[in-house]
């Protein structure tokens, strides 16, 4: 009797109690907890935010192969400063050497021909030429002379028809071999026709053309840089099988690293506000204290569906952006191809704007950091 007139109506008020006093801590707002790092400030008192990211400012260029083969030399390491024609990796080239060879001596041959036409008769056949001449028109008189004895025989029984025919045919055919004789004579003393010295240069010039052709089929065999700048990536190694034209990752990226650019999204609800040549600032992602005056360079005259997402939970993949180019130099600053930037664009009235943008960005503006 006694516990369940003092205790359960004491339990039930200290139940109640603890309830109340629950209900009272968990409607206290939560104390903010300050950022673990803290976000960038921007500079401007009126300003358009956009998330940016470096790239060459030749833009970041997949290096491919122009036929499938097999690499045998990869020239360059990741980081390594290239000039234009510099070059990357060799592909297997031995068909192609045998074929230059094979190609250079039948243009070789081709040329020779075209000399040996060039330069005539020579003085030494003309000699045995002459000699058939005169042999053909000693053998001709040799046949008229026997077909005339024959032809004085009155008796018809002495010669035959037969015979006095045969010698007949002789005579012609002899008149024929000396008429061969001087023809080939007077070919020889006229020289080369002028339509075989350009039949023969005709195929001088093609076999030229088909040695040209071997020697450019070598030189694809040798993939080199388009650009002055440095290599980025290096996806190939000897031994590996390059295949030709577009491949899900580029096996080698290189780009101008000097300038940099900072390819900037702004939202399209926002990109009415942003100015041709108006002052921004880019911030390093994860340190607020590294930062950098940007000189703006152009607009990408496409508004399209946004891409690079940065992880704000506000932020929607059906958002369209317009990308504006913005240029620095990167110095001394720890910063590279390819890394996230947060960039602040001035919009306050006095931002200067400028309707024709500088298309390059050899002058970028020093950074400071």
């Amino acid at each position: 009797m006694m516990i369940r007139t003092f205790f359960v109506p004491l339990l039930a008020i200290a139940g109640m109690a603890m309830a109340a006093y629950t209900v009272v801590q968990g409607a206290k707002p939560p104390i903010p907890q300050p950022p673990v790092i803290q976000p960038p400030r921007s500079p401007y008192a009126t300003f358009v935010a956009g998330a940016g990211l470096i790239e060459a400012s030749s833009q970041n260029i997949g290096v491919g192969s122009p036929v499938g083969a097999l690499v045998t030399k990869v020239f360059v390491t990741p980081g390594r400063a290239i000039l234009v024609g510099s070059p990357l990796f060799q592909l297997e080239d031995s068909p192609q050497r045998a074929e230059l060879s094979v190609r250079e001596a039948a243009a070789a041959v081709a040329e020779q021909k075209v000399a040996r036409l060039r330069s005539g008769t020579r003085p030494e056949q003309i000699p045995p030429a002459e000699a058939r001449v005169a042999l053909a028109e000693a053998d001709l008189s040799d046949m008229r002379a026997q077909l005339a004895k024959f032809e004085q025989v009155t008796d018809p029984r002495a010669v035959s028809a037969d015979d006095l025919s045969r010698r007949r045919f002789a005579v012609q055919a002899a008149e024929a071999r000396f008429r061969a004789a001087q023809a080939d004579l007077r070919l020889l003393e006229a020289g080369t026709w002028a339509p075989d010295i350009a039949v023969a240069e005709s195929e001088a010039a093609q076999a030229r053309a088909a040695v040209e052709q071997a020697r450019i089929e070598l030189k694809r065999r040798l993939v080199v840089s388009p650009v002055e700048g440095r290599v980025l990536q290096v996806n190939i190694r000897e031994g590996e099988f390059a295949p030709a034209g577009a491949t899900l990752q580029p096996l080698m990226m290189v780009g101008t690293v000097s300038p940099l650019h900072v390819r900037t999204d702004i939202d399209e609800h926002e990109a009415w506000r942003v100015k041709p040549g108006a002052p921004a600032t880019a911030f390093v992602k994860g340190n607020k204290d590294i930062t950098f005056p940007l000189r703006f360079v152009r607009f990408e005259p496409y508004v399209l569906p946004k891409r690079s997402l940065t992880g704000d939970s506000q932020e929607r993949v059906d958002t369209r952006v317009l990308q504006a180019i913005y240029a620095f130099e990167p110095g001394e600053l720890p910063v590279f191809v390819g890394q996230q930037v947060d960039v602040y664009i001035d919009d306050s009235p006095a931002a200067p704007a400028s309707e024709a943008a500088p298309a390059a960005a050899d002058d970028a503006t020093t950074p400071r950091s």
